[in-house]
C-alpha cells in the first residue's frame, strides 16, 4: 500500500458522490437514491436502427476524431428544436456540444472562478455541482429557497455584501433536489441581476422537458439580453445517459473560451454518439418520446406521492414536483437521516439519499432525497411501505 502519494490541492478535494454511495448492490433492496432515467424507457430499436445505418453509410467519419463544437447539423437541430422548447432564440453559433451537462458546470467553474472566489447557489442544490465548485477551492455561498425556488431578493443582497462574486449556479426547473419550480418573475429578476451586476449566470436544466403539471417556464437565458446567462442542456434525462451529450448555449465571446477548455479537456464529444443523434432525430420523434416519458415518470411520480400519503407519518413535510424526478421530505428536527440510512439498509433493505450533502455550509440534518425515476411502480408502493415503517418507528 503507498501512503505517502504527494496529492494535489485538487486532488485532496476530490469526494465520491453521495448519491451513488447511497445506492447498494443487494437484490432485495429498493434504491429511491439514483435520478436514473429509466433504461426500461431507452428507445432500443430505433437507436439500434441508426446505429446500424451509421455504420454502414457513415462509418470512416463517425470513428473519426471531429471538431471540438460539435457537427453543424446536430447544433442546428439543438437551436431548432430544444432551445426553441426552452423559450431561446438563437444560433448554431451560440452552441457547443459537451459531455453531459456535468462537464458543462466543470468547465463553468474553471472559467470563472479561481481560488476563494465566491459562487452563489439555491441552498440546497445539486451535489455533483457542490463537489465541482469545491474542487476549483471556491466558496459556495448558498441562498434560501422557497416553492417558487431561489429567494432571489435574497440574492441581491448578498451580491451587495459580495460586489467581488464570479457566478451565479441555478437549477430553475425541477429543481434537484427540492422539485420546486423558479417563479417567472423570479427568473426575470435573476436574468435582471446578471447584467446590473455583471456576473455569469449557469443555468443547468436537465429536467426542463420532463413536465408533469402546467407549462414549462421560460427558461432564464430566454429572458437574458445582455448574455450573461450560460444554459446547459442534455440528452441524458430525455434520450439515454450514456451517449454522454449535452450542450451550451452562450454568446460567442464567452462560448469561445468554453471551447478552448473543452480541447484541452478532452478534445470533443464522442462521434459516434453525435451521428446517433442525429441519425435519431431523422427516424424518430424525440417530442413524441418525451410526451410518452412524462405519461410513464407522471404515473411513478403519483404512486409515491401515494405512498406518502398512506404509509409515511401525517405530519412531515414533503413537496410535490410538477416535473422531474424528485419528492424532498422534511422530518423532525430531531431526526438524523444520515444515522436512519443505516437502519433503512440494514433492516429495511431500501435506500434514499440523506439531504446533508446538498447544503453549501452546516445543514440540516432532517431531510431526504426520494427518486422516483428508475423505480418500477410496484417496487415504489413496497419501497414506501418500508421506509414508512421505519419513519413511523422514529416519530414520537
Amino acid at each position: 500500500m503507498i501512503n505517502d502519494v504527494r496529492f494535489s490541492e485538487t486532488a485532496e478535494q476530490l469526494q465520491y458522490s453521495a448519491i451513488r454511495a447511497s445506492n447498494r448492490d443487494d437484490q432485495n433492496m429498493i434504491s429511491f437514491s439514483l435520478g436514473n432515467p429509466e433504461q426500461q424507457f431507452f428507445p432500443l430499436k430505433a437507436l439500434q436502427e441508426a446505429y446500424e445505418h451509421v455504420m454502414q453509410a457513415d462509418q470512416g467519419q463517425a470513428l473519426q476524431y471531429s471538431g471540438t463544437e460539435g457537427f453543424e447539423e446536430l447544433r442546428q437541430y439543438i437551436v431548432n428544436e430544444r432551445m426553441t422548447t426552452a423559450g431561446v432564440s438563437t444560433t448554431k453559433e451560440e452552441i457547443t456540444l459537451i459531455s453531459g451537462a456535468q462537464q458543462g458546470i466543470n468547465l463553468s467553474a474553471k472559467l470563472f472562478v479561481n481560488k476563494d472566489d465566491i459562487i452563489f447557489c439555491e441552498n440546497p442544490t445539486f451535489p455533483g455541482a457542490l463537489n465541482t465548485f469545491r474542487q476549483y477551492h471556491a466558496k459556495c455561498i448558498g441562498i434560501p429557497t422557497d416553492k417558487d425556488g431561489m429567494i432571489v431578493d435574497e440574492l441581491e443582497r448578498k451580491l451587495i455584501q459580495f460586489p467581488n462574486a464570479k457566478m451565479i449556479y441555478t437549477i430553475p426547473d425541477f429543481h434537484n433536489p427540492t422539485g420546486t419550480v423558479m417563479s417567472r418573475e423570479r427568473r426575470k429578476q435573476l436574468a435582471k441581476l446578471g447584467a446590473t451586476y455583471r456576473i455569469p449566470i449557469v443555468e443547468d436544466s436537465p429536467y426542463g422537458d420532463i413536465v408533469y403539471d402546467g407549462e414549462r417556464l421560460p427558461s432564464v437565458k430566454s429572458l437574458d439580453r445582455d448574455g450573461w446567462v450560460v444554459y446547459l442542456g442534455s440528452f441524458s434525462k430525455i434520450l439515454v445517459p450514456g451517449l454522454r451529450t449535452g450542450w451550451i448555449c452562450a454568446t460567442p465571446d464567452i462560448l469561445s473560451k468554453f471551447i478552448m477548455a473543452k480541447q484541452n479537456s478532452d478534445l470533443q464529444v464522442s462521434t459516434l454518439s453525435q451521428k446517433l443523434i442525429i441519425e435519431l432525430t431523422k427516424r424518430y420523434s424525440l417530442k413524441g418520446h418525451i410526451h410518452s416519458l412524462i405519461k410513464k415518470y407522471k404515473e411513478r411520480k403519483e404512486k409515491m406521492e401515494t405512498s406518502i400519503k398512506t404509509y409515511f407519518p401525517k405530519d412531515l413535510d414533503y413537496t410535490t414536483p410538477q416535473g422531474g424526478f424528485f419528492f424532498w421530505i422534511q422530518l423532525h428536527a430531531d431526526i438524523c437521516t444520515n444515522t436512519l440510512l443505516d437502519e433503512a439498509i440494514e433492516h429495511y433493505h431500501v435506500t434514499y439519499v440523506p439531504g446533508a450533502p446538498f447544503y453549501t455550509e452546516e445543514s440540516p440534518r432532517n431531510f431526504l432525497r426520494l427518486s422516483f425515476s428508475s423505480v418500477q411502480t410496484d417496487q415504489i408502493e413496497e419501497g414506501m411501505e418500508r421506509l414508512g415503517r421505519l419513519l413511523k418507528k422514529h416519530f414520537i
